[in-house]
């Protein structure tokens, strides 16, 4: 008479694993067929990384797509520089705000690398702010940073008048749409006015 044969448990697992695992590879060796569907893909990042690197890497992304850059002239490297220096100004400054008659003064100051930074930023953006007919800047080198007196284009609208002293320094100088173009411009080699690097 034969004997009961009796399997352990992990003997019983393992077997099973390996009809799966055998019963997997046949189903993913099939034909496609119409109507058949398969799970979405895992999506990626929309961000390349640290934000420098990501906003570099969009421009070169641009520069790449399009078929009229002139690679002779393109100079990543400059714009790095001044990404750099918007990291300096907007985390290395220290600001000081004293209302004015008809606007703000600013004592913009940094140590190290970060006073060079505020000179280049500042001179480049008050330059583009007037020519934009925004407020009416007057920037004073300091030996460690800038003084701006900044006074809203009308001194009489009250409106104006607090959206500059709300926005202070670094609202100001972020205001505009000129950015993106100014990035793009730096890296295709173009010539800068009021611009340090």
């Amino acid at each position: 008479m034969r004997r009961p044969h009796f399997v352990s448990a992990g003997a019983a697992a393992i077997v099973l694993a390996s009809l799966l695992s055998s019963t997997t590879l046949a189903a993913q060796e099939h034909a496609h067929t119409p109507g058949m569907t398969h799970p979405a893909p895992v999506q990626l990042p929309t961000q390349g990384g640290q934000a420098t690197f990501a906003a570099i890497a969009e421009i070169v992304a641009m520069l790449q797509a399009d078929a009229n850059t002139d690679w002779s002239k393109v100079n990543i490297e400059r714009l790095r520089l001044h990404l750099v220096d918007m990291d300096l100004v907007t985390l290395r400054s220290r600001v000081v705000y004293t209302p004015v008659a008809g606007g703000a003064q600013f004592l913009v100051r940094g140590t190290g690398d970060a006073i060079a930074a505020i000179k280049r930023m500042t001179g480049a953006h008050a330059t583009m702010v007037m020519n934009s007919g925004g407020p009416r800047v007057v920037r004073t080198e300091l030996p460690d940073g800038v003084r701006l007196v900044v006074t809203a284009a009308d001194t009489n609208d009250a409106a104006a008048l607090a959206k500059l002293r709300g926005l202070g320094f670094i609202g100001l100088m972020t205001a505009g749409d000129h950015h993106a173009a100014h990035h793009m411009a730096l890296a295709r080699g173009d010539a800068m006015d009021d611009h340090g690097h």
